[in-house]
């Protein structure tokens, strides 16, 4: 579940994830949890559970193939060329949000 501590929901899910990932608990090659059960395991709305995925895909842990889901990675496994493109939309993606954020919350201030 999601907690109330200041830190974005989204990076507490990824961080949960990450922690499953790296202590074994989720392997090389498990699929993940889709994202409406992850969404109702962490009380979350789809979107956030998304971001949450898409962190970990940024950072390499995990890899989505089209029309399966996405699958923890093996470490030693080298990124494909579409993983490469695909992390770089993400990239996009994230800093375009990142910066609209920043923008509303300097507006305010």
């Amino acid at each position: 579940m999601v907690k109330n501590t200041g830190r974005p929901g989204y990076l507490q899910i990824a961080d949960d994830l990450r922690e499953k990932i790296r202590g074994g608990s989720l392997a090389p090659g498990d699929p993940l949890p889709s994202t409406a059960r992850l969404a109702e395991e962490y009380d979350a709305s789809l979107s956030v559970v998304k971001l949450a995925v898409g962190v970990l895909r940024t950072e390499g842990l995990v890899i989505g193939q089209q029309g399966k889901g996405v699958f923890v990675r093996d470490a030693g496994e080298p990124a494909s060329p579409d993983e490469l493109t695909e992390i770089r939309a993400t990239l996009r993606d994230l800093s375009e949000r990142l910066a609209r954020v920043e923008s509303t919350l300097s507006e305010r201030g």
